[in-house]
């Protein structure tokens, strides 16, 4: 269960937790109008911080404008406004949520008369496939469903409705008794898991399917493919057959909510020595040195959130 915070930013207003409401008629009940985001804040050694925020509002401005739905806050506005949230809500550490939505008027298909509500919410959540996962690994599955198709839907928007394919995919998994599923791409090779991006290594080389493969352009992977390249690891942006993932030396997922979280077995087929491999812990330490501060912000990935102040 979500433990409340005090206030959720809603189109420029801070509001309390409860009256963050919508109607039951709004466009995007019915239709699944909205986009939306996903951050966390870390605490460092010199205060709260917010992971990429400035990627993540680009991403969320994307994604809106994929949609044709018109933002009536800019990006720079949207920044201001979950930092102030963080500071608001007087929290070390937390995840954000900003969802953008369709709201109450006209119904029917279209939905470009309706309006466009904006909401920013933040609370405490711990890891999101388990603390012990980003060490032991997690045992995972690959899904029946596929990923979405070309011109079906935009794989590169992060929208309400892209999940509706994830939740299946997760259900399913769980379903029989994995911690996640791993789906494959419209012509079978691999896309992603239900809200993580993928990444292999063999033979010393970091693969990762392309955003062709029907794959969300990941804040974290994109910050794993940074850290390769400080760190001197090959990496290749192409297809990956399903049966890579069953020879591969080590597998793992990234993502805001995943963090970095290694992959034990796939279908029940042990994944190399069937615990962290080595180029997993080696990413795995550098990210978290820099989000603890413990290593510099050569990427400037971090926003600072100033001492906490009252709405």
């Amino acid at each position: 269960m979500l433990q409340p915070t005090e206030k959720i930013w809603h189109n420029g207003n801070f509001i309390a937790w409860d009256d963050a409401r919508i109607h039951v008629l709004s466009h995007t009940v019915s239709y699944a109008s909205a986009v939306f985001e996903g951050l966390r804040c870390y605490h460092t050694a010199s205060g709260p911080a917010i992971f990429r925020l400035k990627e993540h509002v680009r991403r969320l401005v994307d994604s809106a404008k994929i949609y044709r739905i018109p933002l009536p806050f800019s990006a720079a506005a949207l920044c201001d406004a979950m930092v102030e949230l963080v500071m608001v809500n007087r929290l070390q550490s937390c995840y954000l949520r900003p969802i953008v939505l369709r709201g109450y008027g006209e119904m029917g298909v279209l939905g470009t008369k309706n309006p466009t509500e904006i909401y920013i919410a933040c609370w405490e959540w711990s890891k999101y496939l388990g603390e012990a996962a980003l060490a032991e690994g997690v045992d995972v599955c690959v899904s029946s469903w596929k990923r979405i198709a070309p011109n079906t839907l935009p794989a590169l928007a992060k929208a309400a409705s892209n999940y509706m394919n994830s939740q299946l995919i997760r259900m399913e998994a769980q379903a029989n008794g994995y911690a996640e599923g791993i789906a494959l791409d419209e012509q079978g090779y691999v896309s992603e898991g239900s809200g993580e991006n993928i990444f292999v290594v063999r033979d010393g080389k970091l693969h990762t399917p392309p955003l062709g493969a029907s794959v969300l352009p990941g804040i974290t992977r994109d910050s794993i493919l940074c850290l390769a390249a400080d760190l001197g690891i090959p990496v290749v942006e192409g297809i990956i057959p399903r049966e890579m993932l069953y020879i591969a030396d080590e597998v793992f997922f990234t993502g805001t909510a995943a963090e970095i979280t290694p992959i034990r077995s796939v279908d029940k087929i042990q994944v190399g020595s069937g615990k962290r491999g080595p180029v997993t812990g080696m990413l795995q330490q550098e990210f978290f040195r820099i989000l603890n501060g413990e290593s510099p912000d050569r990427h400037q990935w971090l926003t600072a959130v100033p001492a906490a102040v009252t709405a």
